[in-house]
């Protein structure tokens, strides 16, 4: 089983959403063979709750053209990981901190990456932002 087209196209909407308002290192998984609850998940991060919270809306208003509304938020109160659940897709906004700590690509490293448009792949951290890469 393979993520759906509308879980692909609403993918690609959210990540091109996320890297306009400068999202880092974005990165979309089909999950669809390993959970039954949705078909793609999308990981980006952000440095400061500011941005983090300035991406969620963004991805909102987007889909939100395109039809999907999410069926459950969490985390925005404190704007350090915020989950949105579209159903289709589950869309994860991080505090660079946070994703570091987690490390969801770990977990989900076995599912096939979703390629992204070229202009949706967010910025990468680089040694000049004062992280080892």
């Amino acid at each position: 089983m393979t993520a759906t087209d509308r879980a692909v196209e609403l993918v690609n909407i959210a990540a091109e959403a996320a890297a306009e308002k400068l999202a880092q290192e974005i990165v979309a998984y089909d999950v669809s063979d390993q959970l039954v609850i949705t078909d793609a998940f999308i990981l980006c991060s952000a440095p400061n709750d500011r941005q983090v919270r300035s991406i969620v809306d963004e991805i909102e208003e987007r889909l939100r053209g395109a039809g999907a509304k999410p069926v459950r938020r969490e985390g925005e109160r404190d704007g350090r990981w915020v989950l949105l659940d579209y159903a289709d897709i589950v869309v994860h906004i991080q505090h660079e901190e946070e994703r570091g700590h987690y490390g969801l690509e770990r977990l989900w490293k076995d599912c096939p990456e979703i390629t992204l448009p070229e202009g949706a792949k967010g910025r990468f951290r680089t040694p000049a932002d004062g992280v080892d890469l």
